[in-house]
């Protein structure tokens, strides 16, 4: 991982996704959308059906997190990512849409990882059990979709230096990969 942290601002522009590289330190402050495999059905089955998206999906962040209810005095409760691949099948019709950033845990299927290379997006990964602390950084939450959903609803969320790192970059690297390559023992 790289010493330094870059500190991006949403909606993620071509130029912020060229100096994002596999294994940088992030803090994203902006708005930044909640959405898990229900709520990626219910998109994907729009966009096939020509039908238009409940927000404005060109240059955002989906973070894949199904919040627990808030605490009083809470704007949200804990908000640690859910695992990634169960979004593979719907990620690259909504990257191609413009989706340019996703958030969650684990790794990424090759079709989705093309997609990305392909129409410019990023992988962001969040510390898994950290979900209490990464609540802090969600300033405001509210539900734009899909609210019979419960926590799985569609949320807009405004975060202030909400902490991840880069796993796969425009350029198809993968900082999985890559952290393996770094420790194999050469024989």
């Amino acid at each position: 991982m790289s010493d330094n942290v870059k500190k991006i601002t949403t909606p993620l522009t071509e130029e912020i996704l060229q100096d994002l590289k596999a294994g940088d330190n992030v803090l994203i402050s902006g708005i930044i959308y909640t959405g898990r495999d229900a709520a990626h059905k219910r998109l994907v089955d729009l966009v096939e059906k020509g039908e238009e998206l409940p927000f404005d999906i060109n240059g955002q962040i989906i973070y894949y997190v199904g919040p627990t209810p808030p605490k009083p005095g809470q704007v949200i409760g804990s908000a640690g990512p859910t695992t990634s691949y169960r979004m593979d099948k719907y990620a690259p019709i909504l990257i191609e849409k413009g989706l340019k950033g996703m958030i969650g845990k684990g790794t990424r299927g090759q079709e989705v990882i093309d997609a990305m290379v392909k129409y410019h997006a990023v992988y962001f990964a969040a510390i898994g059990g950290a979900g209490a602390l990464i609540a802090k950084c969600i300033k405001e939450a509210e539900v734009i979709a899909y609210e019979d959903l419960g926590p799985e609803a569609i949320r807009k969320l405004v975060v202030e230096n909400f902490p991840v790192v880069v796993v796969n970059d425009i350029y198809g690297n993968d900082l999985y990969k890559l952290g393996r390559k770094k420790f194999e023992i050469k024989e």
